[in-house]
């Protein structure tokens, strides 16, 4: 068992930026768990920028639009004292990333550059070419390594162990070892980042994000806040759903549908594509169901035409975009328009947290940040430019506050963590010996079929009573799977079947919220209920696991400065 003052898992933009703050605090020992090398983190993948309200820039651009733009976005359903905090701080952040070393993008008088995004008033997208956040990723790193912050890479999450509310520390699997690890701690961070590979066959994450945080925390007594809310980019590549970052909207990209139209018109008439993700993400489905597509069933799609915009703009501001529309559909944009069709990007739901300013959860001592959490900034449907804004402001909140949380707190008993590390243990030993049985990966797209199926884009009663049929079948059969894999070091195997494990869990949740909302508000787009409800529906939802049973409940949402309105575009 390993001691620290505090422990982070994850190393992407909440995490480092946690683990930075934190070791600023003199004297305490800081540990980062991470799955993979810091930089290889997804926040790396993150292309189109951050969105801040820079007013040295952009004289007609406020705070208090940011805010609205963010509340009305969140379709009314972003805790607005939440989003104000985080609104109101990002200027500076940007700043002093800048000062950090991100090398942003100028415009012609050496200011930072901005961009239009979906759903903004004002073009306040911060960014780096279309690598923002790489460039966020590794000066965080660096920082974090002149702060002397201890990177333990390839350490997996398994569990949290809390006894009455009380945090004991962290279990973990060292791959490279092949041992299971405890690490006691009086704070720890959960920064690990989304679950979007719930919907497994398509979607933009990675395929390390398995929700392995919430997971372990829906195990610990931290409910789920808002899982139903999930986020399907607009510009996923039709036939990979890799990203297309929504800088190429914002740069002026058309979508385009068979006849040739700039079919958004119909949608959103007065932002067209820079309308919100979800109403855009909607609106290419529709065309493609009612005829107006190319293709044919999972190939279908609508055309991203960028060729207006002229090959030196192209080159200068989306090479990374223009890169992956060669490498992986073979269409070069400065000649030919790209295939696209929307693909699982964003969860706006995650860990619960209950204080937005310490991200602290319910368990003392336990605080989480990044994708993997719900403060709720973004409601039911996050703004392009939020997320890596997002990350990076919350983590320094998070890891301001677990430095504040380790000097306040001792360690408590270890009886709880020495009993999950031998349960592990033992089920790591159980795994790798046994010979047959249910097969994972048949187990892991039976689920991720049924949640794109089922709990898409459009939903309704019907399709998600199937998918929540499937899912519990999943589970089921979960309990008798086989990895086939004796190996102790590196066995991915293993590490698969956990990962497994921590999405069907998530996808129960996922789709329990869902069919308890009958309404349509964001991303949570019900055919068979089609209004927003906010008499009934003004509220998070909160799932629970007690004694091995979900359990739903609500909480209201906060609304200070905007009351509820029609969300027009």
């Amino acid at each position: 068992m390993q001691t620290f003052d505090i422990v982070i898992v994850g190393a992407g933009g909440a995490g480092m930026a946690a683990a930075l703050n934190a070791s600023k605090e003199a004297g305490l020992k800081v540990a980062v768990l991470t799955k993979v090398f810091p930089t290889r983190s997804h926040t790396g993948a993150a292309q189109g920028g951050m969105n801040a309200a820079l007013a040295y820039r952009d004289a007609d651009d406020t705070v208090e639009s940011h805010f609205f733009d963010t509340v009305k976005g969140s379709d009314y359903l972003a805790g607005q004292d939440a989003v104000e905090f985080f609104v109101s701080g990002m200027p500076d952040l940007v700043l002093e990333l800048e000062s950090m070393g991100v090398p942003f993008s100028r415009d012609e008088r050496g200011r930072i550059a901005q961009r239009p995004f979906g759903g903004a008033s004002r073009p306040r997208c911060c960014y780096s070419a279309d690598k923002t956040g790489h460039v966020v990723l590794h000066a965080l790193y660096e920082n974090c390594l002149k702060q002397g912050v201890t990177f333990l890479d390839e350490y997996n999450l398994l569990d949290i162990a809390q006894t009455d509310g009380q945090l004991q520390g962290i279990v973990a699997i060292d791959l490279r070892r092949g041992e299971i690890v405890s690490f006691r701690a009086r704070a720890a961070v959960i920064a690990s980042g989304g679950f979007g590979r719930v919907y497994w066959s398509r979607t933009t994450n990675a395929t390390n994000m398995t929700g392995d945080g919430v997971a372990a925390c829906l195990r610990a007594g931290v409910p789920v806040k808002d899982p139903e809310f999930v986020q399907f980019h607009p510009t996923g590549l039709a036939s990979t759903g890799v990203l297309l970052s929504e800088a190429c909207r914002g740069e002026g990209g058309y979508l385009v549908n068979s006849e040739g139209e700039r079919f958004m018109a119909r949608y959103a008439p007065e932002k067209m594509e820079l309308g919100p993700r979800d109403l855009v993400a909607r609106s290419i489905e529709t065309e493609i169901k009612e005829g107006r597509g190319f293709g044919e069933g999972m190939k279908s799609h609508v055309l991203l035409d960028m060729r207006h915009l002229g090959a030196e703009k192209i080159m200068e501001r989306l090479p990374q975009v223009r890169d992956l529309a060669m490498s992986f559909e073979g269409v070069d944009m400065i000649a030919d328009p790209v295939p696209i069709r929307p693909a699982n990007h964003y969860m706006m739901g995650g860990i619960d947290v209950i204080d937005y300013r310490t991200c602290a959860t319910v368990v003392d001592g336990l605080h989480a940040a990044g994708e993997c959490s719900c403060i709720s900034v973004h409601g039911a449907n996050r703004l392009g430019g939020n997320s890596v804004s997002e990350v990076v402001f919350f983590g320094t909140q998070a890891g301001k506050a677990a430095a504040a949380t380790a000097r306040r707190r001792d360690f408590a008993g270890t009886s709880r963590l020495e009993g999950l590390e031998a349960d592990w243990r033992r089920r790591f030993d159980e795994m790798r010996a046994k010979k047959s049985g249910k097969n994972l990966f048949e187990i892991r797209d039976r689920m991720a079929e049924a949640m794109w199926n089922g709990v898409g884009i459009f939903r309704d009663e019907a399709g998600m009573a199937q998918a929540e049929r499937v899912v519990d079948a999943c589970i089921a059969d979960y309990a008798d799977a086989f990895v086939g894999d004796d190996s102790k070091v590196y066995n991915s195997a293993f590490m698969n079947y956990v990962e497994v494990g921590n999405v069907l869990a998530i996808a129960k949740a996922v789709v329990m919220g869902a069919r308890a909302r009958t309404e349509s508000r964001g991303s949570h787009s019900r055919q068979d209920f089609p209004a927003r409800d906010d008499e009934n529906f003004l509220a998070h939802t909160l799932v629970s696991l007690e004694d091995g049973a979900y359990r739903l409940d609500y909480r209201p949402v906060s609304i200070t400065a905007f009351k509820p309105e029609e969300r027009k575009y």
